[in-house]
């Protein structure tokens, strides 16, 4: 059975949507994890690309479908986690101001590359189609609209003038949230170690792990332990990194990594129970 392009699609980007949930499980990625990612994906868009060479579009809307929307959205997973390896590996050993330097320089060439594609941005944003054939088929390039995609040098069945550019522009908005996050981490990290540096010797620490922290959060709101149920999970979550003078990072990333495991979900819970279960048969002794 010859399988559709949509088909094909579908299943690459289930397996990488799978593969995110399963290994990045917060926005604090290594530069480890990172190079993972980009090698789980590289073969499965290689893939994708054989699949392309030998195939045969129905029409220029299928073919305009897949280099507008389909390939860019595999594309910039490779693109955002290849940026956030090289972001990672580079990361400078020094102050908080050099680290977070060192995150907006990347914020700034996100704003320039904006910049540059200003009249692009617009026709996509503004779901515009009059160019698309221009844009997005094959072999239709007109320079004089492309001068500025890097067409000069590609694959010719596997490419078209401005889905890279497409690709580039999804990245760079999941690589805007994790650079918020980031710089959002190192702000933090500043308050907490000034609040450590003036805590008394015998301050409460939390010295657990942060996903058991996390997995407790959880449990302590779907139970409406706080306000009596009215209070969210960011304001249970902010309120033990006060009093625990603890950074969390990022929660939901963390519950789809618990919701995710295919045994022991609530480890941390059930561990929690069998120690008092155990202190309580202690106790009777």
């Amino acid at each position: 059975e010859n399988k559709s392009m949509r088909q094909i699609a579908d299943e690459i980007i289930s397996k990488i949507n799978t593969e995110i949930e399963i290994s990045c499980i917060d926005n604090d990625l290594s530069s480890d994890k990172a190079l993972y990612m980009i090698n789980f994906i590289r073969p499965l868009f290689e893939e994708l690309r054989q699949f392309i060479h030998n195939y045969n579009f129905l029409n220029d809307d299928e073919e305009i479908e897949f280099f507008k929307n389909i390939k860019p959205f595999i594309l910039s997973k490779l693109i955002y986690y290849n940026d956030i390896y090289l972001l990672e590996l580079r990361k400078p050993n020094g102050s908080k101001e050099v680290l977070k330097e060192h995150y907006k320089k990347k914020q700034t060439a996100i704003v320039d590359f904006c910049a540059s594609n200003l009249d692009f941005y617009q026709y996509h944003r503004s779901k515009a189609t009059h160019l698309d054939k221009y844009y997005f088929l094959r072999g239709h390039e007109n320079y004089k609209l492309c001068h500025n995609c890097s067409m000069l040098d590609k694959d010719p069945l596997f490419s078209t003038c401005c889905d890279h550019r497409v690709a580039k522009m999804l990245a760079y908005d999941m690589l805007e949230i994790y650079l918020q996050q980031k710089l959002q981490n190192v702000e933090k990290e500043d308050i907490i170690e000034t609040r450590r540096a003036s805590l008394p010797d015998d301050a409460l620490l939390w010295t657990g792990s942060k996903r058991a922290l996390i997995e407790l959060i959880y449990a302590l709101e779907a139970n409406g332990d706080f306000n009596r149920g009215n209070a969210s999970l960011k304001e249970i979550a902010e309120y033990f990194e006060i009093i625990f003078h603890i950074e969390i990072g990022d929660l939901y990333h963390a519950y789809l990594e618990m919701r995710g495991r295919k045994i022991n979900r609530t480890r941390y819970l059930d561990t929690l129970q069998k120690n008092l279960l155990r202190r309580m048969d202690e106790n009777d002794a």
